[in-house]
Parts: structure tokens; sequence; C-alpha cells
């Protein structure tokens, strides 16, 4: 049958379809290399090939909602120099106009129609691994099963990426790996190289098997070696009877090999459900003992790491079970005057401990308290609206404008004046906003001659100055008391 955009296909599924093209021609570049390069050509020898029926519109989604997928665009967006072609590929690609997708290694392609409804043959290339670098890949899998039981559940998790580069494996594009032609003509990519890129990335999202068919080996080849390569490694090497006689004792001290306990998989029970974790964390330990501590010691400072150190891995721990854990970023690392502050306002600590925190940061009490505010409104940005004054270029400064202009009905807008770079105060009341890299607006108030933060940001500057105008003592934030 043929789409609506004369791409001939055979088959309604999202998978594909896999065919041959002549026997010992799959992965030709295997042969030809030799060792860890990465194969001679990339249109040469055909091998393999899945083709792809034509997706639906993606109205209203994102093209990438795998860590994996998001890669593949990066990639893309990196290599592109015009980022106003993608983004006409984008729409394109949104609105339905890439056809049925082939996929064997080396290569994509699809016919595209543009915006003027020309369709358009759009190929995009990108490197085969050579025979050397699949061994070492094949090698790295088969000593990890968890990487061998994440390709068949249809995964990539960022660690078998990891282990794969650890072995001088790249399995991700990189800047410039996506090369594009077009019968356009383009030199760079155009708008239907573009399209054609964002709608592998749907198909990623599915299937990494895609990715590994481009580099150079289909799901059929690829896992019919790793089970070789599990057999041969459940073999050890021996003498017959001897070998059968020491079997149970090196099986206590190296476990049980992996070929075994595959095949068993299916027999043994379930793994029992992980414990559910704490609904609070532990109680740090008491050190007010009858004995005086050590010269330098100070057992209530440390009482409060303790605590501290408590409530961090409770919070760690919870969100490791959550759900997309292991796709989230890292956090980002504090600074020791940031910690500071973040340990002022979970720990809130006694007086004299706190008095040290804001010695130790390099703030007074006063100003220890207001970043503690700054802090449980908004953590780490709104830190940096606290004590960083920024300055908008005139774009951003316009942008700034224009919002507050738009954000009040007519008559109802309070008179606002400039009072610095990128914070502007409502003339006749201790009241300001404060606009932040990102764009958000962060209310202040001002208390006994300083500017304190009085509530957490908001996309519009109205409702962020409304946020402080009711006040913000229910969440027990405001005023200069904080205990901290």
């Amino acid at each position: 049958m043929s789409d609506d955009y004369g791409y001939d296909y055979e088959d309604d599924s999202p998978y594909g379809t896999e065919t041959e093209y002549g026997a010992g021609d799959a992965d030709v570049p295997d042969g030809d290399d030799g060792a860890d390069g990465a194969g001679a050509s990339q249109d040469g020898g055909r091998g393999p090939e899945r083709t792809f029926a034509a997706l639906p519109p993606a109205q209203g989604r994102g093209f990438a909602t795998s860590w994996w997928g998001r890669a593949w665009l990066q990639a893309l967006e990196d290599t592109a120099l015009d980022g106003q072609q993608l983004k006409q590929g984008r729409q394109l690609a949104r609105k339905g106009g890439v056809g049925a997708v082939s996929v064997r290694p080396g290569r994509i392609t699809a016919m595209v129609r543009g915006r003027d409804g020309t369709a358009h043959r759009s190929d995009v290339l990108l490197q085969q691994l050579g025979a050397g670098a699949w061994d070492r890949f094949l090698d790295m899998a088969v000593d990890r099963a968890g990487h061998i039981a994440a390709l068949l559940d249809r995964e990539m998790p960022p660690h078998l990426v990891e282990d794969a580069a650890g072995a001088g494996v790249e399995l991700l594009p990189g800047i410039g790996d996506l090369e594009p032609e077009c019968t356009c003509g383009a030199w760079d990519h155009c708008p239907h190289t573009g399209a054609l890129c964002y709608q592998v990335a749907r198909l990623l999202d599915e299937d990494p098997f895609v990715l590994l068919l481009m580099r150079g080996r289909d799901e059929r080849r690829l896992l019919d070696e790793l089970q070789v390569r599990s057999a041969a490694r459940a073999i050890r090497p021996g003498d017959g009877g001897a070998a059968e006689a020491t079997d149970e004792a090196e099986r206590e001290v190296r476990g049980v090999p992996a070929g075994e306990a595959f095949g068993v998989a299916g027999i043994l029970p379930p793994l029992p459900a992980p414990p559910s974790a704490p609904d609070t964390p532990g109680l740090g330990p008491s050190l007010d003992t009858e004995t005086p501590p050590a010269p330098g010691i100070d057992p209530a400072a440390l009482e409060v790491l303790a605590a501290d150190s408590a409530v961090r891995a409770h919070r760690m721990l919870l969100d490791a079970l959550a759900p997309g854990h292991e796709e989230q970023p890292f956090p980002v690392e504090l600074t020791p005057r940031q910690d500071a502050v973040r340990l002022a306002a979970d720990a809130r600590p006694d007086a004299r401990v706190g008095a040290r925190l804001a010695s130790g940061s390099g703030r007074t009490p006063a100003d220890l308290d207001a970043a503690v505010r700054a802090w449980r409104y908004g953590g780490v940005p709104a830190l940096a609206v606290l004590d960083e004054e920024w300055a908008p270029d005139p774009e951003d400064l316009g942008r700034a404008r224009v919002r507050l202009d738009e954000a009040w009905e007519a008559g109802e807008r309070p008179a606002l004046r400039a009072s610095g770079r990128a914070r502007w105060t409502v003339a006749g009341a201790d009241l300001q906003l404060r606009l932040d890299r990102d764009g958000r607006w962060w209310p202040y108030r001002k208390e006994r001659g300083r500017w304190v933060p009085a509530g957490p940001a908001d996309d519009d500057p109205a409702g962020a100055l409304a946020g402080a105008e009711e006040g913000g003592a229910a969440d027990g934030t405001s005023g200069t008391g904080t205990a901290i």
C-alpha cells in the first residue's frame, strides 16, 4: 500500500518490517575494517532494513520522551547550522509531513512533503560501528546481565551507554555525526532532513534497536551473538572429571554462571518486593553526655550535622524510588555558601549554631535569615535573586516592560519605578518585584530597612505581587526572626 506522501510500505505496524538484501551483504563494514574502525562506507552493501509506516501527526506532544531520544535530537540541533531550518522541519514532522521511514545500517530514508506540497527524498547518514567496536560492545553487555535485560525490554539506560563508551564504543550520535542528504539540494540540514530526524526520535522512544540497526547490527543478529557469547562464558575450561569435581567449590566462590541463571529464569519464583521507604528520617544520636567533649569539638553542631544527614539520606532514598529516577539529571552541586543556607533552612539550628553558619558563609545573622527565606521559597534560583543583581540585555528588558504593562487590567496597575537593573518598586508601598534570568518574577518586602523575600516566583508579575501583598505569614517565613 502507499501512504499520503507517495512512499510505499507493506505494514501498518508502528514497529515496521524487516527485510534482507542478499546473503552475505549484511553489516559489510564489519568485514572490511578488521579492527576498531567504523566501516568503509555507510552506503555500500545494503544490510538488513526495517520500514516503519508513516506516523500520525504529533500535535500536542513532544518528539522524544526517552533520554536517548532526546540525545538524538540534541545531536541534530547541535549539528545544524540554521535553527530556522530545524524549526520548519519540526513543524513538518508535527503536521505529518514525513512518509514511511526506512532504516538500515548507516542510513535512514523517507519521503518528506514540504510546505509547498513538493515531496523530496531525504536521507540522514550515521557512521556504522566496526567489527572491533561491536566485539567490545558485546563483551561488555555479556559481562553485565542487566544490560541484556534492558535491551530485551527495549530500553537503553544511561549506564549501558556509559559502559559502552568506557569500552570505546559511542552508541549515541554526537555533534556532526548526523550527515544530511536531500533532493532539495541543501548541503546542510534542511526542513526535510530535520523533519525526518524528529520523526526518528519518536521511533527511538519505542525501540532503541532502531539506533543499533543504524550503527550496523539488526536486532536478530545482535541477540543471537549475545546468546552465543553468554553460552560460551557459561562453559568454563577444564579436563573432564576434574572440572566437574571442582564445579561446586568454584560456584561457592564465583556464584551462578550467567548461562545457568538465564536458563532457569522462568522456573525460579520472582524476587520479593523491596521494602518500602520509611515515612520519616531516622533520629540522630544525642551527644549530650556527662563526658566533656574533646577540645575543638562542638556536640550541638555535630547533632545538627547528623540530623541533616538523616534528612538528606531519606530524601535521596525517596528520589531513587520515584518512577523515572534514572532519567533525571544529576542535582547541581551546592557551593559551601549555598549549602550553609540549605543547612540552616532544613535543620533549624539554635541561635548559637546559626551564628556559626552565618559567620562561616560570610553573612551576618540578618543576611542568613533573609537567605533562609529565599531558600524556602525557591532554593538555588531564589537565592541567586537575593544575592545577585544582574543586568538584562535590551531585548530581555523590553520583554519585561511589556509584561509589566500587560499584567494588570486598565487602571489597576500600581505605580512602579525602576529601582535597579532588574528590579521595580511599588511607589508608596514597601513592595518590590525582581526579575530572574529565566523571566520569572519574585516578590520582595521591605522590613526594618532591608528587602527580604516575600513569596515564591510567578510567571505573572501581578500574581507575584499579589502573593506578597497577602502577607506571606501563613508559611512561617515572614518576619526577621526566622528560627535558624
